[in-house]
């Protein structure tokens, strides 16, 4: 009798509690295709104390999604690993623009209240309402 496994990928999905006979029954493989996987280093699972392969539910999605871009789109190996690696590359980057973003939004609020008057006027900072046109020349003091 085979057993039916289901799981969401979710993002807690990444804990390596499955063991590579699971995982591949998990994606339809055989446990031979996900040693070969991690040594080329397509999926690389976690591993035990006793060093035997421990595969994550988001690991079984990529495998499906290696066997899918093989077997549908004719995609060899190569190609398959940096697709994945750009793939990363890409939610990496997506993460530091929304860090970065954040920070530029902080950084527009805390001028907005700065220009609003807020903070109390620092004395290395002195608002004028002139403008002048004078050219002021700064000469450094030669030590002696």
């Amino acid at each position: 009798m085979e057993e039916e496994f289901t799981i969401s990928v979710e993002a807690a999905s990444d804990a390596k509690v499955l063991i590579i006979s699971v995982a591949a029954r998990m994606a339809g493989m055989h446990p031979q295709t996900l040693r070969q996987y991690d040594r080329l280093g397509l999926v690389q699972p976690g591993r035990a104390t006793g060093g035997g392969r421990r595969y994550s539910a988001r690991d079984v999605a990529l495998l499906r999604e290696v066997q899918r871009l093989s077997q549908e789109d004719g995609v060899n190996l190569a190609g398959i690993k940096r697709i994945i690696g750009l793939e990363q590359l890409v939610a990496e980057l997506q993460e530091r623009v929304s860090e970065l973003e954040v920070a530029l939004g902080e950084a527009y609020q805390r001028l907005a209240e700065y220009e609003a008057g807020a903070y109390p006027r620092r004395g290395d900072l002195v608002p004028t309402t002139r403008t002048s046109n004078a050219l002021v020349v700064w000469r450094p003091r030669r030590s002696s």
